[in-house]
């Protein structure tokens, strides 16, 4: 089962007063620093500090109650986890999180301070999806998975519906949106949502150097795997590949990837902070830094940049300001 917008627009339609609609904001210190006008959307403002808890909400709303009494499974790296808890907590509903163990401490922190019992297992060695999925057939419970679900592509594709509302408020028809991207839920939501409503923006998916199998894969025109599962201070969009139903949606509807390295990371979380005073985590920062860094891969005269979460560990976001 694939996504089309009219899915996206239900979407908006039941997580309408839960989910925060984020702003778009600007800065000229941006603008100097990429060479053309950057708009930035924060979904790092986001309910649970990031765009997660769009998809998770729309998944567990859009789920038959009887379904939905026993319980929620969900494998994460720690954003995934959050949204899909607190949506657990806002049904009233249990919740199991399937967790890798050198998440950082504050989303293992956090997944458990909304109610979730967690499960941590070993990213180099585990099998999540073989975890994820004994456990729900152990406890009745429904898995939500972190990308490769109808319902939370849905989801996370009103940061789509809103990034055109407010792009045609300005007057801005034309422009490429780079997207952090790891299994490719955010990025082919916002792509489907676009393509409809404001055609003349690109969505291309941003990702970290060592993990770029969704760049690779537009690239070849197959899905690639990444080889390692650790490596990266971008946590949060380190997937083993892209969805099965994300991969043919961004093929479709976006352009080609960008990759950038950890120091270009660190260096657009400070400017993140210099100059819009926003906390954002490396991985979500990986959009900005591909706009600041890699502008001569940009052809059009406006930017936009999705700041996916920020949830990051204080000592880790202090340290990358120090350097």
């Amino acid at each position: 089962m694939s996504i089309d917008f009219a899915d996206i627009t239900a979407a908006r339609d039941r997580i309408a007063g839960h989910a925060r609609v984020t702003p778009l904001l600007s800065s000229p210190f941006l603008d100097d620093l990429a060479g053309r006008r950057v708009l930035v959307k924060p979904e790092c403002l986001q309910v649970t500090g990031s765009f997660k808890y769009r998809g998770a909400r729309s998944a567990l709303s859009a789920m038959d109650p009887i379904t939905r009494s026993p319980g929620v499974i969900a494998y994460s790296s720690g954003n995934h986890a959050q949204g899909v808890a607190q949506a657990a907590r806002d049904f009233g509903v249990p919740s199991v999180i399937v967790m890798p163990s050198d998440a950082p401490e504050l989303k293992l922190a956090n997944t458990r301070a909304l109610g979730a019992e967690v499960v941590t297992y070993d990213r180099a060695t585990g099998d999540r999806d073989a975890i994820g999925a004994q456990i729900a057939l152990e406890r009745g419970l429904t898995l939500v998975k972190p990308f490769d679900e109808p319902m939370v592509i849905a989801g996370q594709g009103t940061v789509g519906l809103e990034l055109a509302d407010q792009c045609a408020d300005l007057g801005v028809a034309n422009a490429d949106v780079l997207v952090p991207c790891g299994g490719g839920g955010l990025t082919s939501g916002i792509a489907v949502a676009l393509s409809s409503k404001a055609p003349g923006m690109i969505v291309r998916p941003v990702e970290p150097e060592g993990f770029d199998d969704v760049t690779r894969s537009l690239a070849s025109g197959r899905m690639e795997r990444n080889t390692a599962m650790t490596g990266s201070i971008c946590d949060a969009i380190i997937t083993p590949s892209p969805g099965a139903l994300t991969l043919p949606l961004m093929q479709a509807h976006c352009g080609p990837g960008f990759v950038v390295s950890d120091t270009e990371a660190l260096a657009a979380m400070r400017a993140a902070f210099l100059r819009l005073k926003l906390v954002v985590e490396p991985g979500g920062a990986v959009a900005l830094a591909a706009a600041l860094f890699q502008s001569r891969s940009i052809q059009a005269d406006t930017v936009i940049v999705i700041l996916s979460g920020g949830n990051v560990d204080p000592v880790h976001f202090t340290k990358s300001l120090a350097e």
